[in-house]
């Protein structure tokens, strides 16, 4: 990970200065930012993002777009996301006043048994669920854009598809982190002949950067999908080459598993955070909940006058997180498997009393916190986000999970796929590869969703778009997400500012207070070791992409700690 450099910003109406991160030399805060009257595209590559405003230009609405995005983004970020995994989509119809919430996530095989990461003994096998045949879930994100494109897309089908086939047969120039995620995982991936000769070079090196990335089989397949649609992915040639490539390593998808899949339309969680109602998304995401609950346990304490980045604010942000990883851990799962108490989780005075729980100006160890009964009833991934002239807002955070997911290439088609199986729990207390801690809400089971924390926000102000946001990074999208909404409302930071201010994270287990470079000052950090914060220095790994609705104008930020790229018409 590259080395971003500080600088200190004074911001106007804050009372303290502020850190956030800088440009290096190689990026320029104008690619990072934008303003537009019409569209606003953010996301974490440059081709991507142009996709996308292709797509409109060629007559599509933000459904194109948003399609057109999810196929690009999966062939220039193939370390994060692809067409062998699955997401979830916000879509914002300001026509209907509406926000509707899509959940194409993995599932788990027909064949999976709540014990299949366990020895004998009952002892967890972390590794079984991260690398290989038996970590990959069934893939949704080709049937979920189909069907959301069927249902809402203007332009053909294939046409949306066109860029990213374009992408994939012409290259686009290695970066950073890509090349970081061929060097950190070359140990799995050069076990696949395919991943070899498309991520390394003949002598088995990661590639310097600037070199073309070309995926000419992933190429062939979209070209597939593009004139079958989604059953050219779920039957048929590329189904037998995924299925044949698993039975060959011994995992569990199946014909039928693929053949069954489906998506999942859900009601979004809502909740009012200082005279705007944010919407998110629902269980299996875990992140729509945490968010809201972290903004509604600070919103009594005023943060603003404490300032940005104050000992006080940053100690009652930390134990906002930990309070709400303490819920997940609890009562987070697939709400097609348990019952999963939402309403009781966003209830005003359940959150009014966790609030009041963290007036203590000590820090509350992990092993002193227990839940608190409810009122009623029983890293890596990737986000954009778009706006049109319309108002209409698109969220959609997308996902193989790990770097480079399994490690499992479908032979013959490009296609990396998922190690979604570990965002289940292997067994109850048993941390996952971003350290959460799993529940038995969240054991695995057949055709079963595993948890996420996934994000994907929409927020209004009196029924008009207001923001829309979301991130990559595992269990810190939560935190990331829930800080840039405190960091543009409560604190009233500029868009830019408000994402690329120092982020902290906390999330019960394990029981640290993570701080990101760079740090926050000497004497802030001095004081929350006084209150009992064990402070550890570590990057967050979020990206966050982020469009405001300003004075009649779409204010773009796609997150200067990534390869993000903010264009607007």
């Amino acid at each position: 990970m590259r080395v971003l450099s500080i600088l200190l910003i004074l911001f106007v109406g804050c009372s303290t200065k502020v850190r956030i991160v800088a440009p290096t030399s190689t990026q320029t805060r104008a690619g990072h930012e934008a303003t537009a009257t019409k569209q606003m595209v953010t996301t974490q590559g440059d081709a991507t993002t142009r996709a996308a405003l292709h797509t409109f230009d060629q007559g599509g609405n933000i459904i194109d777009a948003f399609v057109a995005a999810s196929f690009a983004i999966s062939v220039e970020r193939p370390h994060s996301t692809g067409i062998g995994g699955g997401g979830f989509l916000l879509y914002y119809s300001h026509a209907a006043n509406k926000v509707y919430a899509f959940d194409f996530r993995e599932i788990a095989p027909v064949m999976s048994k709540q014990n299949m990461y366990l020895t004998k003994n009952g002892d967890s096998q972390p590794l079984l669920s991260q690398e290989g045949a038996l970590a990959v879930a069934t893939p949704g994100l080709v049937k979920g854009l189909y069907d959301i494109h069927k249902r809402w897309g203007r332009l053909p089908w294939k046409d949306t598809i066109a860029p990213a086939i374009k992408i994939a047969r012409k290259g686009f120039p290695l970066y950073e982190q890509l090349q970081e995620a061929i060097i950190d995982r070359q140990d799995l991936l050069k076990m696949d002949r395919e991943a070899r000769g498309i991520f390394y070079t003949v002598d088995g090196t990661a590639p310097v950067l600037g070199t073309l990335i070309i995926q000419e089989n992933l190429a062939k397949t979209l070209e597939i999908i593009a004139q079958e649609g989604s059953k050219g992915f779920y039957e048929g040639g590329v189904a037998n080459k995924i299925v044949k490539t698993i039975s060959a390593r011994r995992g569990l998808l199946t014909h039928k598993d693929l053949r069954e899949y489906r998506m999942k339309e859900r009601d979004p969680v809502t909740g009012q955070f200082k005279g705007l109602k944010i919407f998110s998304m629902p269980p299996p995401s875990s992140g729509g909940i945490h968010v809201i609950q972290i903004l509604k346990m600070l919103e009594p304490y005023k943060l603003k006058k404490f300032g940005p980045q104050s000992t006080q604010a940053v100690h009652l942000t930390a134990m906002s997180m930990q309070r709400a990883f303490v819920d997940r851990a609890t009562y987070l799962g697939d709400p097609d498997f348990n019952t999963v108490p939402v309403k009781s989780l966003l209830d005003e005075k359940y959150l009014a009393t966790l609030s009041k729980s963290l007036s203590s100006d000590k820090v509350a160890k992990a092993t002193e916190l227990k839940p608190i009964p409810l009122p009623y009833e029983s890293s890596d991934t990737t986000h954009f986000t778009l706006a049109d002239e319309e108002g209409n807002l698109v969220a959609s955070t997308q996902t193989i999970n790990g770097w480079f997911g399994s490690g499992v290439m479908a032979q013959g088609t490009g296609i990396i796929l998922n190690n979604e199986m570990d965002d289940f729990a292997q067994k109850v207390g048993v941390q996952n590869l971003f350290g959460a801690v799993g529940g038995n809400n969240n054991l695995v089971a057949p055709r079963k969703r595993p948890l996420s924390s996934m994000s994907p926000t929409i927020i209004t102000k009196n029924n008009e778009p207001y923001m829309a946001l979301g991130s990559p990074s595992g269990t810190r999208i939560i935190t990331c997400v829930a800080q840039t909404i405190l960091n543009s409302v409560e604190f009233e930071m500029p868009l830019y500012e408000a994402v690329s201010a120092t982020r902290i994270h906390q999330q019960w287990q394990p029981d640290t207070l993570k701080i990101e470079s760079p740090f926050l000052t000497e004497r802030v950090e001095k004081d929350l070791a006084e209150k009992g914060h064990n402070i550890v220095h570590e990057s967050l790994g979020c990206s966050i992409q982020a469009i405001k609705r300003e004075n009649g104008l779409w204010i773009g930020v796609s997150d200067i700690r990534g390869e993000g790229h903010a264009l607007g018409r």
